[in-house]
């Protein structure tokens, strides 16, 4: 497993005066307080993909101040990787996408620790990258990365929040193991057959829709740490960007679903 280096220094365990004026707009809310801004900036998200999800959804965290973020992405920018994703920039083509999202990152919040991967993850690797996080949030576009993702958070009882964008249609759901008879992804979405998100070379991607869906991710991502609001545990938002629609489909764990059933061996 290579790491880029880290581009910040140790994240602090509890708010300075500058952190206090940074997240004071957080701090301001009733139902966040200083107690809800420690436990992000003692928070580990792992990050998978620095993509057109993963650009609004890394931004966010970082200037949300999360802790630690891990970030993994093999791939390197690209002219048409800039219509949508954000964290990159025209100074940035040519370069791997998790050291130019850190980069970025670093400027915009030099106070939280960004440890980048720049090589695709191995089963193995991601198994040990989600044991060390408290969230990650799926960011890819590639169908076996998403259940090998799902598999590992499974594993080790770590929450999951899942985007997915193509065309004008993007999707967001969450997954908890640590709760009772929640269900994971591959009750959602079977690992049979053929099937991925589509790549946006192929079928193209409305830029704005990976930003809202990316944002959504960080959002909830962030509810999960601080423990606000009503996850979208069990339920799966659809987005038609088209006529800026949103629908939501409740689904149940499959008690048959061979990661988080009764039935897994």
């Amino acid at each position: 497993m290579r790491f880029c280096p880290n581009l910040s220094a140790s994240t602090e365990d509890t708010l300075d005066d500058q952190a206090l004026l940074r997240y004071s707009r957080h701090i301001l809310l009733d139902e966040m307080g200083i107690e809800g801004q420690e436990k992000i900036s003692q928070a580990h998200v792992l990050l998978i993909g620095a993509g057109g999800l993963g650009s609004p959804a890394a931004l966010y965290l970082a200037s949300a101040g999360v802790g630690t973020l891990t970030i993994v992405d093999h791939d390197q920018v690209d002219l048409s990787n800039l219509q949508r994703q954000i964290i990159h920039s025209t100074a940035s083509l040519g370069q791997n996408k998790a050291l130019s999202a850190a980069q970025t990152i670093y400027a915009l919040n030099p106070h939280i620790k960004v440890n980048a991967l720049s090589t695709r993850a191995t089963d193995k690797e991601l198994d040990q990258l989600v044991a060390a996080a408290d969230i990650v949030l799926d960011c890819c576009d590639n169908f076996a990365t998403r259940h090998a993702v799902n598999r590992a958070c499974v594993k080790h009882k770590v929450p999951l929040v899942s985007g997915a964008a193509v065309r004008f249609d993007g999707q967001l759901t969450a997954f908890d193991s640590r709760l009772d008879n929640a269900p994971c992804y591959h009750c959602l979405f079977g690992e049979e057959g053929e099937a991925s998100d589509g790549p946006c070379a192929t079928f193209g991607v409305f830029a704005p829709l990976v930003g809202m869906i990316g944002a959504a991710q960080a959002a909830e991502a962030l509810k999960l740490i601080i423990g606000l609001g009503s996850p979208l545990i069990g339920r799966l938002q659809l987005l038609d960007a088209r006529n800026m629609q949103w629908r939501e489909m409740r689904y149940k764990r499959d008690p048959a679903c061979p990661v988080c059933g009764c039935n897994k061996t």
